[in-house]
């Protein structure tokens, strides 16, 4: 039974509330990561959602919470779907988040930086990977996408602060949490109805791990892609190659 809808954007320490969720006994929790570990499957489940045709149980199964893009674009549908279900909306100061941003998500569509240009090359040599950019663009950056227009860090902030507002006016107050992991776990655990846990609340994927992943998988999809290349015969200016 779905618990816990997470409403926050990405770069909201998405990751540090799945492990906080599952922790509290609202697992297995559905992110993000669950979508990139199979493509094959997930992909064709979350772009018939974005066509408006949506399976949420196929997609969550035995999920109890969910956090992280691409589910907490469609927070609305799942509140209507999960009517027991509290919203958790992870929030950040606005020049933090936007810096995040930038160094993670947004590199990969803007600027002039390694990650956005391995991003492209994976997309011409993996079309898993460019349905899944593909995907993600039509909720992030293109029309009616949450970032959409936001090509600077002030139209970043601006468009985190209209997603943050959209959320609290929709949503009814008692069903509602709105969280800052820097907080700690004790609000958490109240809006959930649980005891403490001894462990602390870690941080994970930060700006590094983030880049790590998404640079790392590039590599590796241009070097698979270069090793199952049809070789030429011969080497440069027709010479016999040895």
């Amino acid at each position: 039974m779905m618990k816990v809808i997470g409403a926050g954007l990405p770069r909201t320490a998405t990751t540090t509330q799945m492990f906080a969720l599952e922790q509290l006994d609202c697992g297995p929790c559905y992110h993000m990561r669950d979508l990139l570990m199979d493509l094959e499957n997930g992909l064709p489940l979350w772009e018939a959602v974005a066509d408006g045709r949506p399976d949420w149980d196929a997609i969550f199964g035995e999920a109890c919470s969910t956090v992280d893009w691409p589910s907490a674009y469609y927070y609305r549908q799942l509140m209507d779907h999960y009517p027991d279900a509290k919203v958790l909306l992870s929030v950040r100061g606005g020049e933090e988040w936007a810096r995040s941003m930038q160094k993670t998500i947004w590199g990969m569509w803007y600027g002039d930086s390694v990650l956005h240009w391995l991003n492209e090359a994976r997309k011409v040599v993996d079309p898993l990977w460019a349905r899944y950019i593909a995907l993600m663009g039509r909720l992030n950056f293109d029309e009616g996408g949450a970032f959409a227009g936001a090509d600077d860090e002030t139209k970043l902030i601006a468009a985190m602060e209209r997603w943050n507002a959209s959320v609290i006016d929709y949503v009814p107050s008692d069903r509602l949490l709105v969280w800052n992991p820097a907080e700690g776990l004790e609000p958490l655990c109240e809006f959930i109805g649980v005891e403490m846990p001894d462990e602390e609340l870690p941080r994970l994927n930060d700006t590094k791990a983030f880049q790590e992943g998404i640079i790392g998988g590039a590599l590796d999809a241009v070097t698979d892609w270069w090793d199952a290349r049809d070789r030429p015969k011969e080497g440069l200016h027709g010479a016999a190659r040895s």
